[in-house]
């Protein structure tokens, strides 16, 4: 009899209902910016914008947006941030700061160094925490909870780099997990600290029939090779002959539907898909319920939230923020519209523009999705085509041709005096379907007005469809250096990205 499982459930539960969502959202981001502020006033970033006068304001959310331009990261870097590189303290964060994320990069190419705090990884245990303990809201069984976690993330051997510490947040925060966590947790110190994901993997594998795995965390992508890995090593029909405990997966950093149908075919029992959303720059928001797959925003724990709506009044056709951009506050925002998210936040980060959409499934819950990247849409000629709408897209030509396409991208083109999108699937269970493309553009048609009236038309052409094994876009992300942890493919290409894409891909296009 699962003796401790019950202890500690009985504990989850008390403490979920603890917590509570704040009543008074606006509020409660309010007193998160004056905070924010008060702490920060006497670096320079506060001195140059005279936080102290702000915190005088009668009106401050509004004041606060008056005064302070809105940043991306190059223009952070560039005026402030630049300045951590030679050891430089008290910059827009009060003191040193000792640990550096390194971000994705999906949309330059290019990795970012995004600073991390003292008071963000604080803030970063106690929002997981908080997680933790709203999982009492899922039928789960006693001993689930005695269970192990199988934290997929970066290597936790952090680089040093002259003043700080360099690496993915994953591998940060896992280097910094409290003691009384750290029985539960697995690959364990040693594996984690594996730089090659490749040895790392393999080592998991090695060591998978010595663990009993009641949840994984991770991206998607590389949560499906993990397991795929460990099925082909020990010769399993599915992961749970290996790990029949298993029932959560928490996935973040990328919509999780393109993988969901080949992720299924791995379980041989029912396992609960929770969607969590941390950012390099601060743990934004987690589904905290079984009935709904839209997050609720962490709105009381060192993050001030900004919202812009994502048209052409705000942004430019290459997805860069315009000036006097229209700025929303958590009161402002309206269902089933997609916005830009801009963060102020407790590792020095200010009305900076991280890159993601969001729209809103429930205001009073204030539970949202992520719908794509600013700078990953398609609209050649006004078709405003978005990541949420491939990703819907991709999800019912799988189930009108039975198979899975856990990785996809797309790009535009000139053609024939008009435009056209080139879309590569990746899938190893290829379908027999020559209508492929016709499919696809009506599923697109359906979910997009925009791009119907551009196809119908004729201003977008055609579009092609061009079909490659999985291990093709793994390969290319080996190439680039970014296997595991926090990397992403990207779900559309352009410029450089586009034309190394192209070079990769020759090969395996000969050979079909």
């Amino acid at each position: 009899m699962p003796i401790i499982g019950k202890i500690i459930k009985t504990g989850v539960s008390i403490g979920y209902k603890v917590i509570h969502f704040p009543k008074a959202p606006l509020k409660a981001q309010e007193n998160v910016l004056r905070k924010l502020l008060s702490t920060a006033q006497n670096t320079q970033f506060g001195q140059h914008y005279q936080f102290h006068n702000l915190l005088k304001s009668g009106n401050l959310l509004q004041d606060f947006r008056q005064t302070v331009p809105v940043f991306d990261y190059d223009m952070l870097y560039r005026q402030w941030w630049h300045q951590y590189q030679s050891g430089a303290e008290n910059v827009t964060w009060p003191g040193a700061i000792r640990y550096f994320a390194l971000s994705s990069g999906t949309s330059t190419g290019s990795s970012k160094y995004i600073p991390v705090s003292n008071q963000m990884l604080t803030t970063m245990k106690q929002v997981a925490v908080r997680h933790i303990l709203s999982m009492a809201q899922y039928p789960l069984p006693d001993d689930f909870w005695e269970k192990q976690i199988l934290m997929l993330g970066g290597s936790t051997n952090l680089k040093w780099h002259n003043h700080f510490y360099v690496g993915d947040l994953s591998g940060i925060t896992a280097a910094k997990l409290p003691v009384w966590f750290r029985q539960f947790y697995r690959p364990g110190a040693q594996i984690a600290q594996t730089d090659d994901w490749f040895a790392r993997l393999d080592q998991i594998a090695r060591e998978a029939p010595t663990w009993d795995i009641g949840a994984i965390t991770g991206i998607p992508s590389w949560m499906r090779l993990l397991l795929q890995h460990i099925i082909q090593e020990h010769k399993l029909k599915t992961i749970h002959d290996i790990w029949p405990n298993l029932r959560v997966m928490v996935h973040g950093g990328i919509a999780f539907e393109p993988y969901k149908k080949a992720m299924q075919e791995l379980f041989g029992k029912p396992v609960w898909f929770i969607d969590t959303y941390p950012a390099s720059e601060g743990y934004i928001a987690h589904q905290n319920r079984p009935d709904t797959h839209a997050m609720q925003l962490i709105l009381d724990k060192g993050l001030f939230f900004e919202f812009v709506p994502f048209t052409d009044t705000n942004f430019n056709a290459n997805g860069e923020i315009l000036p006097n951009a229209q700025t929303l506050l958590i009161n402002e925002v309206q269902p089933h519209t997609d916005y830009a998210l801009l963060l102020s936040t407790c590792s020095g980060a200010w009305r900076y523009l991280i890159g993601d959409t969001v729209k809103f499934t429930d205001t009073q819950r204030c539970e949202l999705l992520v719908t794509g990247r600013t700078k990953h849409f398609l609209s050649l000629c006004g078709e405003h085509l978005s990541v949420d709408n491939m990703n819907h897209a991709v999800e019912q030509l799988e189930t009108e041709l039975n198979t899975h396409f856990p990785e996809f991208t797309v790009a535009g083109a000139e053609f024939e005096n008009a435009y056209a999108h080139h879309w590569y699937l990746g899938t190893d269970n290829p379908p027999q379907a020559a209508n492929l493309p016709q499919l696809l553009d009506t599923y697109l048609k359906t979910l997009n007005d925009d791009y119907a009236t551009e196809r119908n038309t004729q201003v977008i052409k055609t579009i092609t469809v061009t079909l490659l094994p999985t291990a093709a876009f793994y390969g290319w992300m080996q190439e680039q250096g970014k296997m595991g942890g926090q990397h992403k493919f990207p779900r559309v290409l352009k410029g450089q990205t586009y034309k190394s894409w192209l070079q990769f891909i020759e090969p395996w296009l000969t050979k079909q």
